[in-house]
């Protein structure tokens, strides 16, 4: 089957129209803070049969209502988008920062997946007619299926928030993104499990032989290609041309991982994802690598396959309240109190638990993602497959402004500029970021009598974990150490140092602060004050033409 001048014609103009309409609609909520991909989604209900197919049921049909070849060729795209899609996601998965961040983000991921897994499975198994399912249709599977969706976290949408909330590179920051990462891991080998029993032994393989080889694949790819991959990509770079050679050693990895884990029973989307995991925990791969390759598939790729969602079904006949408000329910039960009771179990005062439960329940594209490929399993009926869409939407909107609620609850903030001295103030003429964090500690550990060496120690091996470098040319390296009061010491570097920053710009204004280690809130409260005051581009540079410390401290207090 091949496509006619016309099939041609009406898949290209059909593409143009999905992407048009994606990001003008995407572009308009991001004005009212709302993510671009509810757009995308929002996109696809107004062309698709919820309201193009209401009104102008000729266009529906001639126009956005794909049959034979154009119907096999938008499968192709939208399957080729959403491997790509879980390839970007596995790249953000830091498996170091994990391990690093030890018990606690172990119980946070732990409750995260096993509490709402056992709330959803119990709810879908004895009350499977409430959730839109026949008891004798698939039950077990459905059930197995209800708990993972539950179990879900949107990586991207929780980095999104944390970013938002100014508390991306804190220590509840690196707490959620660990406990989110190890979370996606286990509940996508949980879900590829689930496919593999649906697929039953389609794959020409018997169940026990797809996990046997589902085993070896994440064990070899994670702790063999991880290790050869890191080795090989500084040659590589070398011998092709940048960006253009990594971009495709990735995504021939990552297609060939799918197409794996498609062959032995497991859906192509696991394979792209571990693959992901893999080749994002190298250290030669450069944040301007991942930045472009993650560009290019979520505004390219990713718009298609959200769109596609809209087109599929009719959201208003198949919009059922009883179920929806059933699944936003058993996300919001399972999720916060799950993660929520595991920060607390980890040291976690009450407000700062509540603050990552929530921060954990974001479900988002993942989501709609695990409901999509279910529904074309034909595991979940259209009302079950609309309530996840609204389920994802409705947690990742009320994320960032219920852990704003609770972190305002948590212990009274202390003010940065109350802690400025003028005899911590220095301008330096350091050439890199290592020499100038020494110098900063050393200058902080003469002016408190404590130990330099300790000191830098501390402040250096958070640097190494994830460099502090954030916006508008401020890095605030930071370390809690067993002193009894929060210390700031800020450094003026006029020609600038290349901190790794988010915005890719080199750091003029460089904060160290060192807080009691009996407080992890307090220097998560200043870490946010302190990025607070530097929310304009140029506040930083214009420090840098201060002539003494008093005229520095002037600046900063007079900022808002």
């Amino acid at each position: 089957m091949s496509l006619s001048e016309h099939d041609i014609v009406l898949f290209l103009s059909s593409v143009a129209v999905m992407l048009f309409f994606s990001r003008a609609i995407g572009e308009f909520l991001k004005k009212f803070k709302q993510p671009i991909v509810l757009g995308e989604i929002l996109a696809g209900i107004i062309l698709g049969p919820t309201i193009f197919g209401v009104l102008f049921p000729g266009i529906m049909n001639n126009f956005l209502s794909y049959t034979g070849a154009v119907n096999i060729a938008f499968q192709g795209i939208t399957l080729l988008a959403v491997v790509m899609l879980l390839l970007v996601s596995g790249l953000e998965v830091d498996l170091s920062l994990v391990t690093r961040q030890g018990k606690v983000a172990s119980l946070i991921s732990l409750m995260g997946v096993l509490f709402p897994f056992a709330v959803g499975f119990g709810v879908a198994w004895f009350f499977p007619n409430e959730l839109g399912i026949s008891a004798k249709e698939n039950h077990l599977i459905f059930a197995l299926f209800v708990g993972t969706a539950l179990s879900i976290t949107a990586l991207p949408v929780v980095a999104r928030t944390l970013m938002d909330l100014n508390i991306f590179k804190t220590e509840i920051g690196f707490l959620i993104i660990a406990s989110a990462m190890l979370n996606d891991l286990v509940g996508w080998i949980i879900f590829s499990v689930i496919l593999a029993m649906m697929k039953g032994n389609s794959s020409g393989l018997e169940f026990s032989s797809t996990m046997l080889m589902l085993g070896v694949f994440i064990v070899v790819t994670l702790f063999f290609v991880r290790r050869v991959f890191n080795y090989i990509l500084p040659k590589f770079e070398k011998i092709t041309t940048y960006p253009g050679g990594i971009l495709n050693l990735i995504l021939v990895l990552g297609f060939a991982g799918a197409a794996f884990s498609e062959w032995i029973g497991v859906h192509a989307i696991f394979g792209a994802f571990i693959v992901g995991i893999a080749i994002g925990d190298s250290a030669h791969l450069k944040e301007e690598t991942r930045e472009i390759i993650q560009q290019f598939v979520t505004n390219i790729f990713a718009p298609l396959f959200f769109v596609s969602i809209g087109l599929r079904v009719n959201f208003i006949q198949n919009f059922d309240l009883g179920i929806v408000l059933i699944f936003i329910a058993l996300a919001f039960v399972g999720k916060v109190v799950g993660c929520g009771l595991g920060a607390y179990w980890g040291g976690m005062n009450k407000e700062d638990s509540l603050a990552i439960g929530f921060g954990m329940n974001s479900r988002g594209a993942m989501e709609i993602v695990l409901g999509t490929l279910a529904f074309q399993a034909g595991l979940i009926q259209e009302k079950v497959f609309v309530a996840l869409v609204i389920m994802a939407l409705v947690t990742s909107l009320s994320s960032a402004p219920a852990m704003g609620y609770f972190l305002k609850r948590s212990k009274k903030k202390l003010n940065f500029k109350d802690l400025l001295r003028k005899d911590l103030i220095l301008f330096s003429d350091a050439d890199t970021k290592e020499v100038l964090i020494k110098e900063l500690c050393d200058f902080a550990a003469s002016k408190n009598k404590l130990n330099k060496e300790k000191v830098y120690e501390e402040v250096w091996k958070r640097e190494q974990q994830f460099s502090t470098g954030l916006a508008n040319h401020l890095a605030i390296p930071h370390a809690r150490l067993k002193i009894q009061s929060p210390l700031v010491v800020t450094a003026i570097s006029r020609g600038g140092l290349d901190f790794d920053s988010l915005d890719g710009k080199i750091a003029h204004v460089i904060t160290l602060l060192l807080t009691p280690e009996t407080e992890p809130e307090l220097q998560l409260k200043l870490l946010a004050d302190i990025t607070k005051n530097f929310h304009l581009p140029d506040t930083a540079k214009e420090l840098c033409v201060s002539a003494n410390s008093d005229e520095v401290i002037s600046k900063i207090k007079q900022l808002s």
